[in-house]
């Protein structure tokens, strides 16, 4: 064999070799996905973001053709499952179910994150909206914002505020009612919401802002009054419901889940994500479990809108986190 021939059979071997490792990533890829996707939760089983990703899971599953596994990781309000988020294969093989605690808070709290949002999270869409409201202790007798805010008043600080933990959203809320009203209030942190609304039934506490779900229990019961919704607007899963904004001119904030990526997961990945996502979001059955849990399901028009969702929130959360002067734990 000549020389110029065996450089070319050399060639040609090299190409074969690398075409067998190649070849099945590539297929692996354009055929995505050719095995189980995983779902992070930053949260216990039976919460809201569990309620999201096992139902958009289970719809997943049924469009894709492949399983969808459901990964509970609780811990550090969320931060945990985020930087785990952060360091999984950027192949579209696992996903998280984020909040804005994680997301969008705690960059504005916490110097040492394990991951940056910027830099390690990718967002694919917005999935549903958690309806927070504002409930009263029945013991002070007010009956709408107006009257809890004269009351508050002639408080002098003594009105406590509960809420789940340092930074979480109900008490930033608290935080921004406060900036906004001139209403003095303490601020008294809880281990979760659940103890917080027993010291609120109880009278220990004045005022909370929690989530609908969590709450309606106690408001059914006729032991707390609700106010208002803590959105912008009202919503049409509570249309008895004021706004708070009503009373409260600026007051408003979105208590939102979306679905997250790995950052350098192959822009069709995503794409092909949020397309089924927000096809499965769409499915009946999935809006009636969601909706039964007080959740919105709703879904982004495109990637860059919720990406410009996210910068802003941010944006929203770090000027109450400095404006009030608030220190993570």
């Amino acid at each position: 064999m000549t020389t110029g021939a065996k450089v070319l059979a050399g060639f040609i071997l090299c190409m074969t070799g690398l075409g067998t490792s190649w070849v099945p990533a590539a297929f692996a890829q354009a055929n995505y996905p050719v095995r189980p996707i995983r779902i992070l939760i930053p949260f216990p089983a039976a919460g809201a973001a569990d309620t999201i990703g096992r139902t958009i899971g289970e719809q997943l599953s049924a469009q894709m053709g492949q399983p969808v596994v459901i990964d509970n990781r609780p811990g550090a309000a969320g931060r945990l499952a985020t930087g785990m988020l952060a360091r999984a294969e950027h192949d579209g093989y696992t996903l998280l179910v984020g909040t804005p605690g994680a997301i969008t808070i705690a960059p504005s709290l916490y110097d040492n994150l394990p991951y940056n949002v910027e830099r390690d999270i990718l967002p694919v869409t917005f999935v549903a909206e958690a309806l927070n409201v504002m409930v009263v202790s029945t013991a002070i007798g007010v009956k709408n914002t107006r009257e809890f805010i004269d009351w508050a008043r002639g408080k002098a600080g003594a009105v406590r505020f509960g809420s789940s933990g340092i930074g979480q959203t109900d008490h930033l809320a608290g935080e921004l009612f406060q900036r906004l009203t001139g209403v003095r209030m303490t601020h008294v942190p809880y281990k979760g919401g659940g103890p917080a609304l027993i010291d609120l039934v109880s009278g220990e506490l004045q005022v909370m802002f929690p989530t609908y779900v969590v709450a309606v229990p106690h408001i059914n019961s006729g032991r707390l009054r609700v106010l208002g919704v803590t959105t912008l607007q009202r919503q049409a899963l509570l249309p008895g419901l004021p706004a708070i904004s009503e009373t409260v001119p600026g007051f408003g904030f979105r208590n939102w889940d979306g679905i997250f990526a790995p950052a350098k997961t192959p822009p069709h990945i995503v794409d092909r994500l949020f397309v089924e996502i927000k096809k499965a979001l769409q499915n009946p059955e999935l809006r009636k479990r969601q909706q039964a849990a007080g959740l919105d399901p709703v879904s982004s028009a495109s990637r860059a809108e919720f990406e410009k969702f996210i910068r802003e929130d941010a944006a929203f959360w770090a000027k109450i986190i400095k404006d009030a002067n608030i220190k993570a734990e």
